[in-house]
């Protein structure tokens, strides 16, 4: 009888063990095969065939369709240059120049992924749209309230990421970081 209870106990903890660390793989996911470069992360076989099996389930629980291989790629940034957290209460500047591509937009979504509602009804800067410099760069002050130039707005004091997606670029899963140029996240200012 002490055998069966034995047995029975180690079942149930195996049960637990996996369904836990699949729904924190699920809850967290992706995680492999990732691109870093500064702030900015991207995983660029997300889209594509070789997507391991955590990313398909993550993408199939959060109805989000991620870019073909050869359709483009998607960075996000949830924290500036130097490590913290994006917080909606302070003020962000994303300066330089994105990697090449016919068509890239940045958006700010909150902790949830949700696009932040805001007075002025901006929710994104596209490579159209943008003012540059005369040497072909930009800055887009991130923050609650209005700056001058290219405003994006955050909602003040909420947790956000900013998403820069890059359609058709011929940056590829077998691009290393150390060749691809991103724009800076730089913190410069909190209220």
């Amino acid at each position: 009888m002490r055998f069966a209870f034995d047995i029975a106990i180690a079942f149930l903890v195996a049960v637990a063990t996996s369904v836990a660390s699949a729904w924190w793989a699920v809850e967290h996911a992706p995680l492999f095969n990732a691109l870093r470069v500064g702030a900015w992360v991207a995983w660029p076989r997300a889209g594509s065939p070789d997507a391991d099996p955590y990313d398909l389930a993550a993408a199939s629980r959060s109805a989000d369709l991620p870019l073909g291989s050869a359709e483009g790629l998607v960075f996000t940034a949830s924290s500036d240059d130097q490590g913290a957290q994006l917080d909606g209460s302070c003020t962000y500047e994303v300066a330089g120049i994105t990697p090449p591509a016919r068509l890239w937009t940045l958006t700010a979504y909150d902790g949830a992924g949700r696009i932040m509602p805001n007075p002025a009804n901006r929710f994104a800067y596209d490579s159209r749209s943008i003012l540059r410099r005369s040497d072909g760069s930009f800055v887009i002050a991130v923050a609650p309230r209005v700056q001058p130039g290219n405003w994006l707005p955050a909602a003040a004091a909420t947790r956000f990421i900013l998403v820069l997606r890059l359609y058709d670029t011929p940056l590829t899963s077998t691009a290393r970081p150390a060749a691809i140029t991103m724009p800076a996240v730089r913190r410069t200012g909190c209220s």
